[in-house]
């Protein structure tokens, strides 16, 4: 599902994403080193963001702007969604590490395409 005024593709250019949060791209790369976020590069090395990053830094906004959370208080806030989504998917430890292979497969397989794409 798209949320209005967000184009429906998968993959956005740090121009585009920057349009779309009504932020500059350098608050876009800052807001990638404080969050951990490591989007994938295209051919020619420029930063490309899945939906699931965009959403995101679409959170981020929110928390930072709206919400008037510090960077700090979002990060710890982001965190805490984290566990409680895995709280509530009921996993224990040894199908937590199998979650994080699957999340690594899954962004080598996301960069792969990428690469073939372009």
């Amino acid at each position: 599902m798209t949320r209005p005024g967000i184009p429906d593709k998968f993959y956005f250019k740090i121009g585009e994403v920057s349009e779309i949060l009504g932020v500059p791209p350098y608050v876009v790369r800052f807001w990638e080193t404080e969050f951990r976020l490591t989007p994938a590069k295209n051919r020619s090395r420029h930063r490309v963001y899945n939906r699931q990053e965009l959403d995101t830094l679409i959170e981020i906004k929110s928390l930072l702007y709206e919400e008037r959370f510090t960077i700090e208080g979002a990060q710890k806030k982001l965190k805490d969604r984290v566990k409680d989504k895995s709280k509530q998917l009921n996993l224990t430890l040894e199908e937590r590490s199998h979650m994080t292979l699957l999340k690594r497969v899954k962004k080598d397989l996301t960069k792969i395409r990428e690469i073939l794409e372009h």
